[in-house]
């Protein structure tokens, strides 16, 4: 039986001791000091370079969708468009967040050499994100349903439906593919994943050209086809280069219990998932009120996608910096975790430079790309670099996250992410925009202000860590399931400061209300609009 504050206190002396012995070690030569800077970086670039090609092949799959619903017509479009934007409302944003939950506790595990917990994490996650497809499910089901009691376009409405419909297997592939991924990276094994991505993605292309003919059901049959071709050519390849043998272990019942450390890391990172996803639909929806909300609904449909396609480098990397934190954190070297931390800093601010000097130099040739109309190109050449300086704050509140989830302390970054973008950004967005009259480039200062709040509160959490403490508490959150059958019942909370069900009330809420924003930009007739913005992203 273990006596689990003992355990701590033993864990928390022994890293004491580590610490001292490694500082003194470092102190005798500086060059050993660069030595390991270098080996550091190049630890992140192994685990963010293939995550960052596999998030890129994925941004082009979803632009194969888009590509095949266009060419069936405006109707389809402006279908498919409405349930690829509530599905990723409702379903996918949420589905990706909570696997974030299992972040920390598989990287702690595998760097604590916990085995067990690094699998038996998996398999609970994977029943989580089931149960929870399953009221996404029905919301998806009913989604005709509540549109009609908008007074929708009933053709739109019922194409919609249809493609969510088809879409419906791809909650449960999705259900098993981001724990799956979270489990890999965890051990620092990325390949799999973006060779399968890879290999799904060029038989979407295919499943596309097969299915197309059945219209919009066809287009999502075909994604949820590709999905679970990706998933099977994922798990073929684990199976036979046998990469799972050495932290694998059978499902038990295990995996329906013991969900506490689970369900606390899951809620807050769902809600700083969500928090900054949801903020581009608040965009959008304010785009719509502005005095010309054509141009300025198309000219921020490209602004963010040139965002999604920067956010691509820096979100890797946060990816990359918490698997190592929680892999050093796990194994007691609170120095390197500090250090892994420091050079994954260092990396967002040489992104956020060149995403500065990249959209000031491209600002009036980028939009071109998108289309010739001298009013969006206007305002997108305007914004640009504002977006830019964006980047600026944005890749470091990026990777700043990461670290943090490494830490096992997702709740600090949904503060800052509710704080900076909510209680910041937005009232300086909407002042400047609509009552100081600035129009579209105020919407995008406002971001700005948001993304500098985020990334000074961010930068400050990360520099104030006492890395020994932290080191003690993933040899306690690594230690729950040792001490879940035989310890005397004082276990430390995991969240201290928050309560767990208050991020879940916010979740639902949060959906419940971006869901009704959406269909209040179409009852407040600006569909064409949008259609317009979607038929310049495509063509």
């Amino acid at each position: 039986m273990i006596n689990l504050p003992n355990f701590i206190s033993n864990m928390c002396q022994s890293n004491t001791h580590y610490n001292d012995t490694e500082k003194q070690t470092q102190g005798f030569n500086a060059r050993s000091t660069m030595w390991d800077l270098m080996r550091e970086a190049k630890s992140l670039w192994e685990v963010a370079f293939p995550t960052a090609l596999t998030a890129l092949i994925f941004y082009a799959r979803s632009m194969v969708s888009m590509l095949f619903l266009g060419h069936l017509g405006d109707t389809e479009l402006a279908a498919g468009s409405l349930a690829i934007a509530f599905a990723n409302i409702t379903g996918y944003s949420v589905l990706s967040g909570l696997s974030l939950g299992m972040e920390p506790l598989c990287s702690q595990a595998f760097g604590a050499n916990r085995p067990k917990l690094l699998s038996l994490t998996l398999q609970r996650c994977v029943v989580f994100l089931i149960s929870c497809s399953i009221p996404i499910s029905l919301l998806w089901l009913n989604m005709a349903k509540i549109f009609i009691l908008l007074r929708q376009d009933i053709n739109i409405t019922k194409m919609a439906q249809n493609y969510l419909v088809f879409l419906l297997p791809d909650l449960v592939t999705n259900s098993f593919l981001h724990p799956i991924r979270v489990y890999l990276r965890a051990q620092n094994v990325t390949h799999p994943v973006t060779l399968a991505s890879l290999a799904g993605t060029v038989l979407h292309v295919g499943f596309n050209f097969l299915l197309v003919k059945h219209g919009v059901a066809g287009v999502a049959a075909a994604s949820a086809a590709s999905s679970f071709s990706i998933l099977g050519l994922l798990l073929l390849y684990v199976w036979i280069s046998g990469v799972h043998l050495a932290t694998w272990s059978a499902p038990s019942r295990e995996c329906f219990s013991g969900w506490e450390p689970l369900l606390r890391l899951a809620a807050p990172s769902c809600v700083s998932v969500c928090l900054e996803w949801w903020w581009y639909e608040i965009m959008i929806l304010l785009c719509g009120l502005l005095v010309d909300p054509t141009a300025s609904v198309a000219a921020m449909g490209i602004l963010i996608q040139t965002t999604s396609l920067i956010y691509v480098f820096p979100s890797s990397l946060g990816l990359a910096v918490s698997t190592r934190v929680g892999n050093e954190l796990g194994a007691n070297r609170a120095p390197r975790a500090r250090m892994s931390a420091v050079v994954a800093v260092f990396f967002a601010a040489v992104m956020g430079f060149s995403a500065v000097v990249f959209t000031s130099a491209t600002r009036r040739q980028w939009g071109r790309m998108f289309t010739l109309d001298e009013g969006i190109l206007r305002l997108t050449a305007a914004a640009l670099p504002i977006l830019g300086l964006c980047e600026l704050g944005n890749c470091p509140q990026t990777v700043g996250c990461g670290v943090v989830r490494g830490t096992a302390r997702p709740n600090v970054a949904a503060n800052v992410n509710l704080g900076a973008f909510y209680l910041v950004g937005m009232p300086v967005a909407v002042g400047l925009a609509f009552w100081l009259e600035v129009g579209f480039c105020g919407l995008w200062l406002g971001l700005l202000s948001a993304q500098v709040c985020c990334a000074g509160l961010m930068l400050y959490t990360i520099g104030t860590t006492d890395w020994e403490y932290q080191a003690c508490r993933a040899q306690l959150l690594t230690a729950l399931d040792v001490s879940a059958n035989g310890s005397d019942g004082q276990k430390e909370p995991l969240m201290g400061v928050v309560d767990t069900w208050q991020w879940w009330w916010m979740l639902i809420d949060g959906i419940i209300f971006f869901s009704f924003c959406n269909f209040y930009i179409i009852r407040r007739n600006l569909w064409d609009t949008i259609n317009i913005f979607l038929q310049l992203l495509i063509f």
